[in-house]
């Protein structure tokens, strides 16, 4: 008599796959690539193995999520089938979701998950109920002329994205393993027009919901300028259901709250405009750049989603890109807040008659100063600014900002540099008393050769020349030209570096100690203010600095440590990738050293990958 099987920890997982009863589901025996109309789904029918996967990361965190452990996962011959979607977890139901969106502001109509199969929702007793995908497991009706396979480079970087971002605390899907094999796909991975195979991997991702924005734009009408609709076009009744799913499941308070309809609808639109605001303002808080806001990849609970041609920045640059195909700068750093509300308009749109306009535009319209009001209180945070709110807090931020700006200092460096900034004392001098922390600042800075560089126009020399000599022979002409946001920054960026021309290294450092001396000043006076006189100073202090090194991380997924993970692991080797991910998982640690940041590591992405990491780059990811 044959002994009776015990199942494992993954085939216990207990699925509770509400999406799929709640939401239509096209249910074909077509195979391929097609339009899918009056769906928010479509059946997985035939899984699409891997060869020899094996998992070669995980994070525990997120395992813990659905009940897991690392030891589970380990303990089980079966899980690099199961966590790549190569074999059918028990009670799992594959399924591709029906999306479309408005890409680089023009209406894509049919988008979907071209890569993603959804496997199901799994009810943990602990932390709710989450839905899993495998991200890069094949084929789905979405792919169009993809082959749905996702690459070891851009699988690495999600994975070490997601978790990193939840460890900062911003809200983000999560990403629990990461499964690699020996099956491999062509790719052009430098856009250079040479295609190299690449190794196929997975990523296992997790989140209440992957419902986005673009999900309501499947009902979208005919798009005037494109031609495009929404495969699901005049459906107002899956929409209709779509939306009750979201609010009933994701949004109980709404849905409690609110007996009619639009009243109930609109809230929810307001919910939505505020932790979109948030999330934007986390993400301008600790120098995250999306890099493709586009509709598709904006989540409908405010998460981070979709992690692509990601960056955080280096030295602090508001035109900051990090996506190579984003020419024109549309989703560049300080765009990112007027982009997210573009986007949650075409929301509003989508949600077509289920909101009222006028109502609708009127929350667009706090739009701003939410985000405001969001961003500024972090800030104030980052600068231990927590028992008071003065008028010129705003100022002093801005300032920074463009004091950090002119003199290319590092964004994350210099944050945690100033919990180093002292108290100001009674009689203190000045310049001998924040000396010694505006040196540390003053060495994340950049030379005058490396700002030469981040200041060169950036636009076509023709197009450049052609403005120059309209100042000289049109002068209304130029100055209509000149206000145009485009135009005006090429010239602040001539302006500066004609300034530049003219100093040399050792008259910069002279300019950049005298102007971050002034600075500090203020924010010293303003440190003053936060005591009244009431309170015991030592716990004043000792609160600022809790509160400033809590907010501001002393490490973040720069691209180049991300990339060196990614040579490692190209080469067989993926202890890199759980060395980071460890250091990743604690940001505010104050195990590692913090030196300056080498200047061949500016925002320049790409250009840094081949180029030796500084010092402390490399020992970032010591345990």
């Amino acid at each position: 008599m044959e002994p009776c099987s015990v199942s494992t920890a993954l085939e216990r997982l207990p699925f509770n796959n509400t999406a799929l009863r709640r939401l239509p589901v096209e249910d074909s025996e077509e195979t391929g690539s097609r339009t899918v109309p009056a769906a928010c789904f479509s059946r997985i029918r035939a899984l699409q193995p891997l060869v020899r996967p094996t998992v070669v990361a995980q994070s525990p965190s997120a395992l813990s999520l659905l009940d897991l452990t690392e030891q589970d996962v380990l303990s089980d011959p079966l899980s690099p089938e199961y966590l790549s979607g190569s074999r059918l977890l028990p009670g799992s139901e594959p399924a591709a979701h029906c999306y479309s969106g408005h890409q680089f502001g023009l209406f894509a109509g049919q988008l979907g998950d071209g890569a993603v199969v959804y496997l199901g929702e799994v009810e943990s007793g602990t932390h709710g109920r989450w839905e899993i995908q495998v991200k890069g497991a094949g084929v789905t009706p979405y792919s169009r002329d993809g082959d749905g396979r996702k690459v070891l480079r851009s699988s690495i970087r999600e994975f070490l994205c997601s978790e990193a971002m939840a460890a900062l605390g911003i809200p983000s899907t999560r990403a629990a393993s990461l499964v690699t094999s020996d099956l491999y796909v062509n790719r052009d991975p430098l856009n250079s027009g040479r295609r190299v195979p690449e190794r196929c991997s997975v990523v296992l991702r997790l989140a209440p919901s992957f419902i986005r924005f673009g999900s309501f734009e499947i009902f979208q009408g005919r798009d005037d300028f494109s031609g495009l609709q929404g495969p699901s076009a005049g459906r107002h009744d899956i929409r209709a259901q779509l939306l009750d799913y979201v609010i009933e499941t994701f949004y109980p308070c709404v849905q409690q709250t609110h007996g009619n309809r639009k009243e109930r609808n609109l809230a929810f639109f307001r919910e939505v405009m505020v932790r979109t605001a948030k999330l934007v303002a986390q993400w301008q808080c600790v120098g995250f750049c999306h890099g493709v806001l586009n509709t598709d990849n904006m989540s409908i609970l405010g998460l981070t989603l979709d992690y692509g041609p990601f960056g955080f920045m280096d030295r602090f640059d508001p035109d900051f890109v990090c996506n190579a195909s984003d020419k024109r700068g549309r989703y560049s750093y300080q765009a990112q807040p007027f982009v997210c509300r573009w986007n949650l308009a075409r929301l509003a749109e989508a949600l077509g008659s289920e909101l009222e306009a006028a109502q609708a535009g009127a929350v667009l319209d706090e739009f701003t100063l939410t985000y405001e009001a969001f961003y500024l209180g972090i800030m104030r945070k980052k600068l231990g600014l927590v028992r008071r709110e003065e008028l010129e807090d705003s100022e002093l931020v801005s300032d920074l900002l463009r004091l950090m700006h002119n003199t290319g200092a590092d964004f994350t460096n210099t944050f945690r540099l100033l919990s180093r900034v002292p108290w100001p004392e009674e009689g203190d001098s000045e310049g001998a008393t924040a000396g010694p922390a505006v040196d540390l600042i003053l060495q994340q800075c950049a030379s005058v050769e490396e700002l030469k560089v981040a200041n060169k126009p950036t636009m076509e020399d023709r197009e450049l020349a052609m403005i120059l000599s309209m100042a000289q022979t049109n002068p209304v002409m130029f100055g209509m030209v000149a206000d145009t946001p485009g135009v005006s920054q090429q010239l602040e960026r001539m302006g500066r570096l004609k300034g530049l021309l003219e100093t040399d290294q050792g008259e910069l450092k002279e300019k950049q100690r005298e102007d971050w001396i002034r600075w500090v000043s203020r924010y010293r006076r303003r440190l003053a203010m936060e005591c009244d006189g009431t309170t015991d100073l030592s716990l004043v202090k000792k609160e600022r600095l809790s509160v400033m090194n809590s907010t501001n991380p002393r490490v973040v997924l720069r691209n180049y440590i991300a990339q060196n993970s990614i040579q490692a692991a190209e080469k067989g080797d993926f202890s890199e990738v759980n060395r980071v991910l460890r250091v990743l998982e604690n940001p505010y640690s104050d195990a590692l050293e913090l030196e300056p940041l080498d200047g061949a590591h500016r925002n320049g992405q790409t250009a840094a990958y081949d180029r030796k990491p500084p010092a402390w780059a490399q020992r970032i990811c010591i345990t």
